[in-house]
């Protein structure tokens, strides 16, 4: 086999598998923050995630023709989770922020469900697709091997995202409040600062971009109910191995997944699947407390 082929084909799949990491660093991320903030261990997150697929679709059809159909989905989708989740927030979750977590595992596991049962009574149960747009079709020579437009798309958004949520974390007022509320919520709310609305908002925000990522996955995959049983299962795992809280520390675990899977599919293809959870499993038995610090 010439060794150049073989190269650029590692190549071309690490690039992939990075650019895969990007969706599942979005979405990670948002439970990530969900998790530090409010302590919650949100199930329903990947439901969100699917919705954001589902909206995605709906708006680029209702947008068929237009060149900013496209755009218009991966802009209104995720307020639409939004939408949904302020409302999640507001009737349901701030009544329960006290609560044991076990009670909260329970409670967003049946929200995950109820949301299921609304999302196949909403769109059914038919497989679908979102078009990219034309300039973000096709693709470009990467050391000799094509390599998707839309995935070099994918690359430049997931860090944009990172240094966006590392500076509301960390450079402005409400993220200060946001790490202050997590630690000691009853001393903020003493100094007059409404902890619920920091709350929601810090919900919002996390559910908003579960739905981000769901938009943005909708062109490279099949859009279709249970799509959020397997992405709520490695956001966990990328949660648990990064640090909880810590924005970076999301990026190095979605980085691990969508890697040692690309590289898994070149060494064995059948079992590609099983790679990033071997990977899980040496990092959680050599550093137990997860890859970086936690910042909550």
């Amino acid at each position: 086999m010439d060794i150049s082929f073989t190269l650029a084909g590692l190549a071309s799949q690490l690039l992939v598998g990075v650019s895969r990491a990007m969706i599942l660093f979005i979405v990670s991320s948002g439970l990530s923050f969900i998790l530090g903030v409010l302590r919650v261990p949100n199930v329903a997150h990947g439901s969100l995630y699917m919705i954001g697929a589902f909206a995605a679709h709906t708006i680029a059809v209702a947008f068929e023709g237009s060149a900013a159909g496209f755009w218009l989905a991966m802009l209104c989708a995720p307020l639409v989770v939004a939408v949904i989740s302020l409302a999640a927030e507001r009737l349901l979750f701030c009544h329960l922020y006290e609560r044991e977590h076990l009670m909260l595992l329970l409670f967003t596991f049946a929200l995950m469900l109820i949301l299921g049962d609304l999302t196949k009574m909403t769109w059914g149960a038919d497989y679908r697709s979102i078009v990219a747009p034309p300039m973000l079709q096709g693709s470009v020579s990467v050391l000799g091997t094509a390599f998707p437009r839309y995935n070099l798309f994918l690359l430049m958004v997931g860090p944009l995202v990172a240094v966006g949520l590392w500076l509301l974390s960390t450079k402005t007022k409400f993220g200060k409040i946001a790490r202050a509320a997590a630690v000691d919520r009853e001393m903020v709310g003493a100094i007059g600062i409404n902890v619920s609305w920091v709350f929601a908002f810090a919900f919002v925000l996390g559910c908003l971009l579960a739905g981000l990522g769901g938009a943005l996955v909708s062109p490279t995959i099949s859009i279709t109910l249970g799509m959020d049983h397997s992405i709520i299962i490695e956001a966990f795992l990328i949660v648990t191995i990064g640090g909880l809280g810590n924005i970076w520390g999301a990026m190095a675990g979605s980085l691990i997944f969508g890697i040692t899977q690309s590289v898994g599919v070149l060494i064995l293809p059948q079992f590609a699947i099983v790679f990033p959870y071997l990977a899980v499993v040496i990092i959680l038995t050599l550093k137990p407390t997860g890859l970086l610090k936690s910042v909550w």
